[in-house]
């Protein structure tokens, strides 16, 4: 029930910053998804280590994440809320994306 309602808060999160609706929760909620959604996809990757190790190491990814895009950003002078959002989205779901894949390889996903 809690991981819903952290999915929840960082979607709303999300959408409050995309469709740049005004809302005294648009901030909180923005930040949350910000560090939510790239830390749940490198902690997703990093399930051989125990739980703190991976608490903080999916903590510290997601703080590399952001400043990552936000350098990247300011770099081509590009700076937007909206494309940092965007961009932070597709990094995440672009770490999420081989897990299936590497479930199917080592042997966990069977077929039947």
């Amino acid at each position: 029930m809690l991981a819903g309602a952290a999915t929840a808060v960082a979607v709303a999160g999300a959408l409050l910053a995309l469709l740049d609706l005004g809302s005294p929760l648009r901030a909180p909620c923005t930040l949350f998804f910000l560090l939510a959604a790239p830390a749940g996809a490198i902690g997703a990757a990093l399930r051989g280590l125990e739980p703190r190790g991976r608490a903080l190491t999916a903590l510290a990814g997601a703080v590399a994440v952001n400043m990552l895009v936000a350098q990247s950003m300011l770099a081509v002078h590009r700076w937007s809320v909206r494309g940092g959002v965007a961009a932070v989205a597709l990094l995440s779901l672009l770490l999420l994306l081989p897990m299936p894949l590497r479930e199917r390889v080592s042997g966990k996903h069977t077929q039947k």
